[in-house]
């Protein structure tokens, strides 16, 4: 399975998004050409090479014809209409509009009034909108199935836009982002952007601290606009496929795939949680408890019992803790890619070797 790791450690953007993304790969030739689709006012795409505190990354800028001024604001359902007739496949569709409704369904919520009506200001430019449908005809481009995402960082401070001086994390931004992982950070700006926060929101459906389990194929670097003093403002953008053994281990909810594990496991049967007579010795295998407040994977529990003339019994096992959380599905009605969760994999592995009785193991997190 094809993946994508967002990693957003200096925040996220449009155009940082879609530039990470070509430069990881994604047919640049292929989205032009598709973008030449939609009905708007003549715009074209320039490309370049930028170096962020010593990291080699691609910008992206979105350039209007000066004969012909651009739009500022649009309806939502402009957009969404402009997407549904430019005639692309139903993948770009589907990520678009996934994209454009969480920003609709928060501009809406923040300026109370229903989405349909949702009037986007910068959002609605051509430039959000090459950005927006760009990432979807990337993503698309790279065969992407499933896209993984850093906590984010959102910046604090204020920005100014048409309704004014807000504050950072400007209100739909920040409203996007409930219930999804923040990071800190110490710069007084907007290290996420509205739209940057529509892609988190709208199509990302893991998220993790680290790398997931993959094979890394490609890295893209996108470049934002400004120059932050300790660290490059890049989006790092990786690509590859899963790893083939996380089917082994990732288990939601903490409920054990019985039929996977026992296609893994030897002709043997254990009974967890009962006691077994054998002949004049008593064995309790206890369960071991988590205390944790979300779900755990237990797998890969090999036991191997040798019994000679005085029954020792030697048990070993290895645990790999699988931990999700759940979030709803980001995608417009009717389209349902993937479950988010939101995926954090310590690395706890626990060799045990017991004899006889075995008590209640708790692990605390």
């Amino acid at each position: 399975m094809r993946i994508l790791y967002l990693d957003c450690f200096s925040g996220i953007s449009g155009d940082m998004t879609l530039a990470a993304l070509v430069d990881a790969g994604a047919d640049r030739s292929y989205i032009e050409s598709e973008l030449a689709k939609i009905r708007v006012e003549p715009f074209h795409l320039e490309w370049r090479r930028v170096n962020k505190r010593g990291i080699s990354s691609l910008k992206v800028d979105v350039l209007t014809d000066p004969a012909h001024p651009p739009t500022q604001h649009r309806h939502y359902s402009d957009i969404v209409r402009m997407i549904r007739e430019a005639g692309f496949n139903d993948n770009v569709v589907a990520l678009s509009l996934a994209i454009f409704e969480k920003i609709g369904v928060a501009e809406g919520k923040i300026h109370g009034i229903p989405l349909d009506h949702v009037h986007f200001h910068e959002v609605g430019a051509i430039d959000s909108i090459a950005d927006v449908i760009g990432i979807a005809l990337a993503i698309d481009s790279l065969h992407v199935e499933r896209i993984y995402c850093s906590p984010v960082p959102l910046g604090s401070g204020t920005v100014r836009c048409d309704h004014g001086i807000y504050p950072v994390p400007a209100p739909a931004t920040l409203e996007m982002m409930k219930g999804l992982p923040i990071a800190p950070t110490g710069y007084t700006m907007e290290m996420t952007t509205p739209t940057g926060a529509g892609v988190v929101a709208g199509i990302v459906h893991d998220f993790a601290r680290g790398l997931p389990p993959m094979l890394v194929e490609a890295v893209g670097y996108g470049a934002g606009t400004r120059d932050l003093p300790e660290q490059p403002n890049v989006l790092r953008a990786i690509v590859g496929t899963a790893d083939p053994y996380l089917a082994k281990w990732q288990v939601q909810h903490g409920l054990a795939n019985i039929e996977q594990r026992e296609a893994m496991q030897p002709e043997h049967h254990h009974h967890h949680g009962h006691d077994h007579g054998h002949g004049h010795h008593h064995h309790d295998h206890g369960h071991h408890k988590h205390g944790h407040d979300h779900g755990h994977s237990h797998h890969d529990h090999d036991h191997d019992h040798d019994h000679d003339h005085d029954h020792d019994h030697d048990h070993d096992h290895d645990h790999d803790h699988a931990h999700s959380h759940e979030h709803e599905s980001a995608l417009p009605r009717g389209q349902v890619l993937h479950e988010r969760k939101v995926l954090y994999r310590p690395d706890h592995s626990h060799n045990h070797s017991h004899s006889h009785t075995h008590g209640d193991h708790k692990h605390e997190h």
